[in-house]
């Protein structure tokens, strides 16, 4: 019988993450926003992910096939996917759980703009 693995939990200025799922291939996690925080305005490189809002409302800001950033309201039952290279943001209008599948590239992030000072200016690339 393989061993159930153990749920995570990372601490973040915005809220947490609890992941659920870590392997060669994908991850698996929740992200749970508090109402009027948000992530850093980034990109990834090689990592592609795909969200599914369960709880709340967001306010997901991704860029377009023009290089437009485009906010995009999502509520519970719909989701998004977000390519290498677009750049975006979550924004949590009110308190919201997300479920985000990803592949396994966690350090993959170059942060833009960082409410939380989480810049580092080695790594903007714009």
């Amino acid at each position: 019988m393989k061993q159930i693995p153990e749920i995570r939990l990372v601490e973040k200025p915005w809220g947490h993450e609890e992941i659920f799922a870590h392997t060669r291939d994908y991850v698996g996690k929740v992200l749970v926003i508090k109402a009027g925080h948000e992530l850093s305005f980034q990109f990834h490189n090689v990592k592609e992910e795909s969200i599914y809002v369960t709880e709340g409302e967001l306010a997901l800001e991704l860029e377009n096939d023009s290089g437009e950033v485009v906010t995009h309201t999502l509520r519970p039952g719909q989701a998004a996917h977000v390519a290498p290279k677009r750049k975006h943001r979550m924004r949590a209008v009110s308190d919201c759980r997300i479920f985000e599948v990803s592949t396994p590239y966690l350090d993959d992030v170059v942060r833009l703009e960082d409410r939380y000072g989480r810049v580092d200016s080695s790594e903007k690339t714009t």
